[in-house]
């Protein structure tokens, strides 16, 4: 009886992070721009080789630490592996990708090559990375609906006003402040700090601070789902 031998395909294995946040409105993810081959001048998520000593969630740590302060990031969590055998040029290269939140209220020190970019109107992206961002962003907009994962996006003390911005911008329409109050105090999410905003040059009535009651993600009820308000015929 003949044997055939099946010699194992050598491999990469690469970590990436898509690291989000909301600013300017719009939730944006932080890429910086390679210099050299392969795809010059593309935009790339920040990331890069496994070392043997690693395991995936430290190596994202450090390689991150090139990119931005990672005490910055309020959440981390491991996104997806993809191994589509052709995903990069060269020898075949598998990526476990995660997923990074930076509250709003935070500016990172980011290198000279490095920038922030609206979801929405990305920049030619090197790769497969355009399709790991989109995945990131699904994922959190899952999470937004039955996690309590919006502390992450959030500034430690903020008006409902302000949350239904941060909600909008993730989501990508417009969430009612009402209904968002409702629902995430009625899971026992949110607390009044009991400090209101400073009046505004024009006066007005100070907004009401909250808070999270947890900076740590949980699932709060895993059969919700937020859904865009219904269209108008």
């Amino acid at each position: 009886m003949n044997h055939v031998t099946i010699e194992p395909t050598p491999f990469r294995h690469e970590v990436l992070a898509a690291v989000l946040q909301v600013r300017a409105e719009s939730l944006q993810v932080l890429l910086w721009q390679r210099a050299k081959e392969p795809h010059p001048h593309r935009w790339s998520l920040p990331g890069g080789g496994l070392r043997p000593e690693e395991d995936v969630e430290r190596s994202i740590r450090r390689q991150l630490m090139e990119k931005v302060d990672v005490r910055q990031l309020a959440h981390v969590e491991q996104l997806a592996v993809f191994s589509a055998p052709d995903r990069v040029p060269g020898p075949r290269t598998l990526a476990t990708a995660f997923l990074g939140l930076v509250p709003s209220d935070n500016d990172p020190a980011v290198p000279p090559d490095t920038a922030w970019h609206p979801i929405g109107a990305l920049p030619d992206t090197a790769f497969d990375h355009r399709a790991i961002v989109l995945h990131a962003r699904d994922r959190l907009r899952a999470k937004l609906s039955y996690t309590n994962i919006g502390f992450a996006l959030a500034p430690r003390e903020f008006t409902i006003s302000a949350l239904r911005g941060l909600y909008s911008a993730a989501l990508g329409y417009r969430v009612s402040a009402t209904n968002l109050q409702r629902v995430l105090s009625r899971r026992g999410l949110l607390e009044p700090t009991g400090a209101a905003t400073k009046p505004g040059r024009t006066g007005g009535r100070p907004a009401a601070l909250f808070r999270f009651t947890e900076r740590g993600m949980q699932v709060t009820d895993p059969f919700a789902v937020l859904r865009p308000p219904a269209q108008r015929a």
